[in-house]
């Protein structure tokens, strides 16, 4: 295996490349003790480690990490490097998360901070919720039945 991979702008140590896959594989966010438990067969022993490889991947914009969740998320559109604003649509029953990018919101928080001299560098907006399969799962299930009472 190659020490090394390389991606749209960047070209990614092997530990970068295995953390990025990693993430790339998983259906909900990761953290990175998840990460390091996932990776140790293949030579990554320290939290250390993996956190130097999320910080470069964060800035080569290939992850994000999920700030409410402590965990971290391969970039679901990785070429478009140019994203200043993330939003994530993460769902609290499953743990999934939708990455997507809203150029409306976006502008109103660029507009916002030229207004109030306010030197925006990045921006996340995580709302969480139910995603539309669990939330169609937990209609589809019946009422517990009502609890009998004492003297009924």
């Amino acid at each position: 295996m190659s020490s090394t991979a390389k991606t749209h702008h960047h070209e990614l140590t092997k530990h970068q490349s295995l953390v990025l896959n990693a993430l790339a594989r998983e259906e909900a966010p990761a953290s990175a003790y998840t990460l390091l438990d996932q990776l140790r067969g293949e030579g990554l022993r320290a939290p250390q480690q993996i956190y130097r490889a999320l910080d470069k991947l964060i800035e080569y914009g290939l992850v994000h990490r999920v700030e409410s969740l402590n965990s971290y998320v391969a970039c679901a559109h990785p070429h478009d490097h140019q994203h200043g604003l993330v939003v994530f649509a993460i769902c609290d029953q499953c743990g999934h998360v939708n990455e997507f990018p809203d150029q409306t919101v976006e502008r109103r928080l660029k507009n916002w901070s030229k207004s109030n001299a306010f030197h925006m560098h990045t921006a996340t907006v995580e709302m969480h919720g139910t995603c539309d399969q669990c939330h169609q799962t937990a209609a589809a299930e019946p009422e517990p039945e009502p609890e009998p009472t004492a003297g009924a």
